[in-house]
């Protein structure tokens, strides 16, 4: 009996066991195994072979939206100018800079003017973040309409790029309408007349224009409602939408065979 005791494992002994076998149990458990797919070289009991190697590429982000190959032509900065490129990261750019302003801003007729004015005047690195804001939104209708002239000269509008011809000139309409949305947020003279120029025409619309404009006005004229509105049009609502075709045009450029190639 005192030999047996003697020979049972003390509890050091048996934790290090536990602990030795800790990485085993949680690579084998089911919590581990939804996280990471099969193929994946964190999975229990990888192997390295040709079938693993390709769950690898498939199960990753990152290497499944990359394309397996890349034709020489689309590589070159002379051909594409990196144009779409720059209209992605001017979004991105856009999207950082507008939730650092979106802190210091109210969308109120009563205080907007002023956060503005504190923006620049008060708030560290606030005037140069506005900037960047206000310049980069420049950058983007320009850059944004220099690739659409660039696919148009290159003919790469053609089959099977049609629909996504169709689906840039959509993002073309939405970056406008950022770029017009946003204009009017300092709610100055400007932004004030440029809401009762725009208000109108779209006023003219047939049929439902009276409808349309009382919407955008948030009532018969123009106030805090209206400010309200066109807020949550810049910040939300064409962002959301300009995501979504940005993501649909993003596959049927993968889809579609890669960037067109020359004429």
């Amino acid at each position: 009996m005192a030999k047996s005791i003697q020979d049972s494992p003390t509890f050091a002994e048996r934790l290090q066991a536990s602990m030795s076998q800790l990485p085993d149990n949680v690579q084998g458990s089911q919590a581990w195994n939804s996280i990471f797919r099969p193929g994946s070289v964190f999975r229990k009991g990888y192997t390295d072979s040709p079938r693993n190697r390709s769950y690898v590429i498939m199960n990753s982000v990152l290497y499944h939206l990359h394309p397996v190959k890349v034709k020489r032509h689309a590589v070159k900065v002379s051909y594409t100018l990196c144009l779409g490129g720059l209209s992605f990261f001017l979004f991105i750019l856009l999207t950082i800079t507008g939730i650092f302003l979106m802190f210091f801003y109210t969308p109120s007729a009563a205080v907007a003017w002023n956060d503005i004015e504190s923006l620049q005047t008060q708030i560290a690195f606030g005037l140069l973040v506005r900037n960047m804001h206000r310049w980069g939104a420049h950058l983007m209708v320009i850059s944004v309409f220099l690739h659409m002239a660039r696919v148009f000269y290159h003919g790469a509008y053609k089959a099977p790029r049609e629909f996504n011809w169709v689906i840039g000139v959509i993002l073309l309409t939405l970056t406008l309408l950022l770029s017009f949305t946003g204009y009017l947020l300092p709610w100055d003279q400007l932004a004030l007349w440029a809401v009762t120029v725009g208000t109108n025409m779209m006023g003219f619309t047939p049929v439902f224009g009276d409808q349309v404009k009382f919407v955008l006005l948030g009532g018969s004229v123009i106030g805090s409602s209206t400010l309200l509105r066109w807020y949550v049009l810049h910040v939300l609502f064409v962002p959301f939408v300009t995501v979504i075709f940005m993501a649909i045009h993003f596959w049927r450029v993968r889809k579609d065979g890669g960037i067109s190639g020359p004429l």
